[in-house]
This record gives C-alpha cells, sequence and structure tokens, in this order.
C-alpha cells in the first residue's frame, strides 16, 4: 500500500526552503534569525529590502536575483515544506509582533456570494471562556494553555451553551472536586469494590462511572464524551483509566480534582469484555440482577460492569431502557466500555430526555459543546499544534479541511478516492477549477485559501497540489496545500502516533470547511469541535467513483455507529431507533446508524 522507502516518492519537507538561498540566514538557528509563522526572517529583524541590499553586495547577486525574480511571478499554489509564499506576496504581509495571537491577525475584506461556504472574517469578539462553557478560575492558565488560547484560533461559534448547562458544569465541578481521588468521600466508596456485594451502598458519599478506553483515539474521544453526558444525568463522577498515554494527550478538564483513575486502583480493566461475570447483560441472563415494578429485585451488587462495544447484546442494549436505569441508579461503582458515540441513544430514554432538552436545547451541539469543555490538548500537543498553524494556516482568508480515511483498499482504491475528493470539492464549489488555457493567471493576495488534508496516506495530498502546480487556479485564488503526516497505517496506542493525531485533529477543527469521510470517528470530533456540519465522501463499491462524490451532513454532531435496535416495552430487537423521535435520525455514512439532529435540518 504504502511505497518503499527506498524508491518513495518525494515529500515536502525533502524540498528546498527559502533559508538555503545563500545570503538568507539560517532560520534555525536559535539566536539572531527565526522563522515568523512559516516565513523566513532575517537575522537582527531586517526587512526583505535590506536583504536584498545585503545580497548585491556578494558574489552571488545574480543567482540569488534570478531566484528572486522567479519567485516573483504570481505563483498560485505554495506547498508546505517545500514552497512559500512568493516574495512578491511575503513583501505585502504584516506580521503579527511577537506574541500575538492569531485573533489579531489583519482583518480581510468580507467575502462574496460566492464564498458562501466559508465564514468571512467575524468582528464578533473571541471568547476564551466559550460563553461560560469553561470555568474562569481554578486553573493555573501556563500548565495547559490550549485551555483557554484554543477559542482565539476558530471563529467564534454560532451556537452558546445554554443558562442551564453552564449551571450543572458548575456543580458538576464542586461534585467531582468533593469526590475526587484520594479525598475522604472517595476514601469512604473505595472499599465497596473490595467488599464483594450486598454491601451498605447505602453509605456511599458518590457514586462513580469508571471510563475505560477501547479502539482508537477518535472513538475514545467520543465515548469519554458520552460517558461524561451520562455521568450529568446519573450525578455520578467520571474518572478515566489513563491507559498507556491520556494524562500526556489531554489536559485535566476539571478543576481542584483529578479525573485520572489512581495508579493503585484495585481493578484490573483488562478483564472487562463481553464475557466478563460482572457485565449488567450477563448479570440479567444469569438472573443476578432484575427488576419489579420499576425498582431492584433483591439486593444490589457495589460494582456493575457496562458493556457497551459493537458487539453487545439484546440484554446488554437493556441498559438504555428506563426501568434498568433505575436499578443501576442505585450501584456507586460502574465501569463502562464502548467504542460508539451514545448520545443519540441517551435521547430515546424518556427518563433522560427532558434533562437533556434543557441542557442542549440545541439538540445537535452535544459534542460541540462538551467536546470543548472536557478535551484539552497538553502543551506537548498544543505546541504541535500551533507551531504548524501558525506556520501554515494562519495568514490565509479560507481555510479548508479534508479527512480522508479508506477502510477497505480493494472497493476504496487511494487513487480513486484521490480522484472522488477531487471531484468533491471542485463539484461543491470549495475549490477553484483551473484555468487549464493559460500559462499565468494575476494572483489574488485578497484571495488566499489553505487545504489542510489529514490522512495516513499521501495521495489526495498529491492530486490537489500537482492539479495547481500545473495549473493556476481560476479567478487568481492563491492556493497552498498542506498535510502533517501520512504514516501509512494506524498505530493506536503509540504515544507519539497520538500525539501527532490530536494535533491533526484540532488542526482540522479550525478550519472554516470541513470535507470527511464515511464512518471516520476522527473526522466526527473534527467537524463537532468546530461546529460544522461537513461534507461527507461516500463510500465507493467496487472500485467505481460514486454519484455524488459527497453529501452534505444533516448535523455536526457525530453518529452513533452501533444504536441499541432495542425496544424497552416489548423486551424485543429491531426496533428502529432511527424513528423514535423526530430529533433522532440515522446517519448518512452509516447505515442502521442514528444521529442527533437540529428538528429544522431532518432530511426529508
Amino acid at each position: 500500500m504504502g511505497t518503499p522507502k527506498a524508491n518513495r516518492r518525494p515529500h515536502p519537507s525533502d524540498g528546498i526552503q527559502l533559508e538555503d538561498v545563500e545570503g538568507l540566514h539560517d532560520c534555525r538557528q536559535a539566536n539572531g534569525g527565526g522563522r515568523i509563522g512559516g516565513y523566513c526572517k532575517i537575522d537582527g529583524g531586517g526587512s526583505l529590502q535590506a536583504a536584498a541590499t545585503q545580497l548585491r553586495e556578494s558574489k552571488t547577486f545574480h543567482m540569488v536575483w534570478l531566484v528572486v525574480a522567479f519567485l516573483s511571478f504570481p505563483a498560485l499554489v505554495f506547498v508546505s515544506g517545500v514552497y512559500r509564499l512568493p516574495l512578491t506576496y511575503v513583501s505585502t504581509v504584516v506580521f503579527p509582533q511577537s506574541g500575538s495571537g492569531p485573533s489579531e491577525h489583519p482583518q480581510l475584506p468580507a467575502y462574496g456570494s460566492q464564498d458562501d461556504a466559508f465564514y468571512g472574517p467575524s468582528d464578533v469578539p473571541r471568547d476564551k471562556y466559550l460563553g461560560g462553557l469553561l470555568p474562569e478560575a481554578g486553573f493555573d492558565e501556563e500548565s495547559c494553555l490550549s485551555r483557554y488560547k484554543s477559542p482565539m484560533y476558530r471563529k467564534p461559534s454560532h451556537h452558546r451553551p445554554s443558562p442551564y448547562l453552564v449551571e450543572r458544569l458548575r456543580r458538576y465541578e464542586v461534585l467531582h472536586r468533593r469526590c475526587s481521588p484520594h479525598t475522604a468521600a472517595y476514601n469512604k466508596t473505595l472499599p465497596l469494590l473490595t467488599g464483594g456485594g450486598g454491601g451498605d451502598a447505602g453509605a456511599a458519599e458518590c457514586k462513580y462511572l469508571v471510563w475505560t478506553p477501547y479502539n482508537g483515539l477518535g472513538n475514545n474521544i467520543l465515548t469519554m464524551t458520552s460517558a461524561f453526558v451520562y455521568a450529568l444525568l446519573s450525578d455520578r463522577v467520571l474518572l478515566i483509566d489513563r491507559g498507556k498515554d491520556f494524562d500526556d494527550l489531554f489536559c485535566e478538564p476539571f478543576p481542584g480534582g483529578t479525573w485520572l483513575v489512581p495508579l493503585d486502583f484495585p481493578i484490573d480493566f483488562s478483564v472487562f469484555e463481553w464475557k466478563n461475570n460482572q457485565s449488567y447483560g450477563n448479570m440479567l441472563r444469569y438472573h443476578s440482577i432484575g427488576y419489579a415494578d420499576g425498582a431492584a429485585a433483591g439486593p444490589l451488587p457495589n460494582f456493575i460492569y457496562a458493556h457497551l462495544t459493537h458487539d453487545y447484546d439484546d440484554n446488554d442494549k437493556r441498559f438504555f431502557c428506563e426501568p434498568d436505569q433505575a436499578v443501576l441508579g442505585g450501584i456507586p461503582w460502574m465501569v463502562l466500555k464502548s467504542d460508539s458515540y451514545l448520545v443519540p441513544a441517551f435521547f430515546l430514554n424518556r427518563r433522560f430526555e427532558p434533562e437533556l432538552s434543557r441542557l442542549f436545547p440545541e439538540k445537535d451541539t452535544v459534542f460541540h459543546h462538551i467536546g470543548r469543555y472536557l478535551f484539552h490538548p497538553s502543551n506537548a500537543v498544543w505546541g504541535m499544534i500551533t507551531r504548524y498553524y501558525e506556520a501554515y494556516l494562519a495568514r490565509n482568508r479560507e481555510r479548508l479541511g479534508i479527512q480522508v480515511r479508506v477502510f477497505n483498499f480493494q472497493e476504496s482504491p487511494l487513487d480513486l478516492v484521490a480522484e472522488q475528493v477531487i471531484n468533491c470539492t471542485l463539484t461543491e464549489g470549495l475549490l477553484p477549477g483551473v484555468d487549464a488555457g493559460r500559462a499565468l493567471v494575476d494572483a489574488d493576495p485578497n484571495k488566499t485559501k489553505a487545504v489542510l488534508v489529514a490522512s495516513l496516506y499521501p495521495q489526495s495530498f498529491d492530486r490537489i497540489k500537482n492539479m495547481y502546480w500545473e495549473h493556476p487556479a481560476a479567478g487568481g485564488t492563491i492556493i497552498s496545500v498542506h498535510q502533517p503526516s501520512h504514516e501509512e497505517a494506524q498505530l493506536t496506542g503509540r504515544e507519539r502516533h497520538d500525539l501527532k493525531v490530536l494535533a491533526e485533529m484540532y488542526l482540522l477543527s479550525y478550519a472554516d470547511v470541513l470535507v470527511t469521510s464515511a464512518w471516520s470517528t476522527f473526522g466526527y470530533v473534527a467537524q463537532g469541535l468546530a461546529g460544522v456540519r461537513p461534507w461527507i465522501l461516500v463510500r465507493p463499491h467496487g472500485a467505481k467513483m460514486p454519484e455524488p462524490a459527497c453529501v452534505r451532513d444533516v448535523s455536526m454532531d457525530p453518529c452513533c455507529h452501533k444504536p441499541p435496535w432495542y425496544d424497552c416495552k416489548e423486551c424485543k430487537s429491531f426496533t428502529d431507533p432511527g424513528k423514535e423521535v423526530p430529533y433522532v435520525t440515522h446517519c448518512m455514512d452509516v447505515e442502521g446508524g442514528i444521529k442527533i439532529i437540529d428538528v429544522g435540518n431532518k432530511r426529508k
């Protein structure tokens, strides 16, 4: 699938840099010259004109003059790692002063009607607290720079959190601080884990939901979000199994208390699977637990496991039923494992739906709000994000994010998918066409568009890059194409890989417009954080180009791939969960999946 290293095609990072031109000081030196926003700065802070004076005095003046003259033509594409802005364009850029944020970049003219798909530069002030979503106190900002700076890298959201959601988050933070690991309340409840069933659960001051990871990072972010929403609904305290690297990926989300399970936690998370005897489904199957008249029939255990992965059965699915939730509410310790976004299924529960509707009056904003509340990249990841953003994305009038994931290479050959990306973006007007009849078109410095490609493979990046390299973009748009990495294989659980994955998710979420792949949780995370409805690449079948190449999603909220097709009243399968309530419908990218929509956007 990947080209052998010995014969691989050149990568952008292999190319010539501007700083390689003799007479321009090395931008990588620690002192003197440096890089500003991805462009080369002359040693001592001089201008490009000062550099030209120095070059005239050098013996290589004529050679460099030719290079500069060549670059001064209105080039219409520059590619990260190889191509930089033409010098004639660089000379017009007003660089921000050192330390200024993205919100201080020069404002460009408002968009015309042809740019309706993209947000224009906004005059709305950026709010680092996200309308009250984030707490204003309780954190050392330097220990987690992304918490309050990440909102500065996105245009302001059109979706404000409800006052009730803000109130509930502040109440939860108080609960979490009181019940977090090694507090008196936690220490009082912990012995119930090791004391066996039938203990004095009523003595517990706090109830806990312990989330454990399963599958890739995108799945884990979606299931942590689901777990936190369930914790709000069931008055539980969320703790997470840190796995191999979660404490290196994310900052603590709650002030005054950790959400990480202590290293001395008395549970081995590796034993939790479908056959586990302490799973709720198996306890129902073997009549170890039950209910009658809406209440528990017999003593309850102190601990239970909720197995909600893609292989769960009808007994496991009863977790989502109202009488079962009444029983589960009396159990102080619960471990939850899932690989799907469960929030749409919570909306089908009549016990939960009124509270969810108060929390989220705009029902398809659940992940948009909770994702931005919970997930703040660590300083290590944030450094990767900001370095790349400032180098390649910050100074473009428009940003298009394209996320490509291929699950079946026989059905979806990489070259076919790359062509599909071109068909989608050109047909939907997300990228300009090319002027094949002209060698040169006057470049318009007010029409700049950065294309960020996130993929394990280079084909889509190469296809877009070559299209605008070989032909000028129609209308004089300056297109830049960037791909941070292409690792050829998903390396879930490897720390460096996960750091890059998280960084790319966030970079995609800073795009104005997104094109994502069907079934991809990576894309779901980016679209939810961004608060945009993406264009979804239709999955090819039989290695044939789908028509249309892409479709616009019905909402920004992620898809639940494996919903509980279960009738709680009749205790049987095969009730369609996509037809129960008007604001939960079938996903456009996953047959049988369900997602939350704003009722006005529901497909006819």
